[in-house]
């Protein structure tokens, strides 16, 4: 697959409605955090393009027809590169909202680092975007977010196990970009203004 940068949103937005669109919620939230990357990418000076393509298609690894190992970061990341997505797209998907923690708990950390992760302020912008999206497509702050994803998936499920380390690195997004947003505005950021 060829892409033009110029192209890739649309692409990626195609693809996923592809993918995605059967999954009904799951559909409702890629929606609404590539709606929230557009708005946060001119706010914090990162390729908007780039940036929404990979919020489309953060989570394609949840379909069906891309799954293999079950862990959608990865899975959605090789199916990423199958196609010849630009590499910063397959990084940026592979390492999402703290990917690499449940990625070494899982035994898969190998297999996520062969997707370079892109610079911190890319992968700050679509973690921030994933992470202020509820599952229905609707705002929420990073707090709501978090603590829905543990209740839904459970007290025993990976993400659960790496609690320790993937909430201080989510909030640790959430606090540089609250930071940038700030700096953008002239004036403190807080959780109500996500």
């Amino acid at each position: 697959m060829s892409l033009g940068l110029a192209t890739l949103s649309t692409t990626a937005e195609s693809l996923a409605r592809e993918l995605l669109a059967p999954l009904g919620n799951r559909w409702r939230h890629t929606s609404g955090v590539a709606a929230r990357a557009a708005e946060l990418a001119p706010l914090l000076d990162v390729d908007r393009d780039v940036l929404v393509a990979a919020a489309w298609l953060h989570d394609i690894g949840y379909s069906d027809v891309v799954r293999v190992t079950g862990f959608h970061p990865l899975d959605g990341a090789r199916h990423l590169a199958e196609l010849s997505w630009p590499a910063p797209i397959p990084g940026l998907v592979a390492h999402h909202s703290g990917a690499r923690f449940v990625a070494a708990a899982r035994g898969l950390a190998e297999e996520l680092a062969a997707y370079p992760d892109a610079d911190e302020h890319m992968s700050d912008a679509l973690t921030y975007a994933d992470q202020t999206v509820g599952p229905d497509g609707t705002r929420v702050t990073t707090t709501q977010r978090y603590t829905e994803m543990i209740c839904r998936h459970g007290a025993a499920s990976w993400n659960a196990q790496v609690d320790s380390v993937r909430r201080p690195h989510l909030e640790s997004v959430a606090a540089r970009v609250h930071h940038r947003l700030a700096a953008h505005y002239d004036r403190p950021w807080s959780h109500r203004d996500n």
